[in-house]
């Protein structure tokens, strides 16, 4: 059997971990087994919370919009328009109404006052 050197994989393997870490605080940047799991780890996470962040912002455009309604003196709370708005046939999801309510009021009190 040949002898086979694995120096030049090995140094590669390593060189790419540490410049992952880079900016990791204590060992994790300068350790190869500790930088090794800080990767797996962060990657779990990445992936956990790219899926948390739907529900976030879909929580945070909930609040803009009750938020909005309540500015308007409207009778009724985020919960009853939303019912309402779906009554009326009126297509518009969260997002689109949140960036309404936000930026452009005036036409976001013309979609309240078609739903009533």
């Amino acid at each position: 059997m040949v002898r086979v050197k694995k120096g030049v994989n090995a140094l590669k393997t390593r060189r790419n971990i540490l410049s992952q870490v880079k900016g990791y605080r204590f060992n994790r940047s300068t350790k190869e087994r500790t930088a090794y799991e800080a990767i797996s780890h962060a990657g779990t996470y990445a992936f956990a919370h790219r899926r948390d962040k739907k529900g976030d912002f879909r929580k945070l455009w909930n609040v803009r919009i009750n938020a909005a309604l309540r500015n308007l003196d409207a009778k009724y709370s985020y919960s009853k328009f939303i019912g309402n708005l779906k009554k009326a046939n009126i297509e518009l999801d969260r997002k689109i109404l949140s960036t309404l309510a936000h930026e452009s009021p005036k036409t976001f009190e013309v979609i309240v006052k078609k739903v009533n």
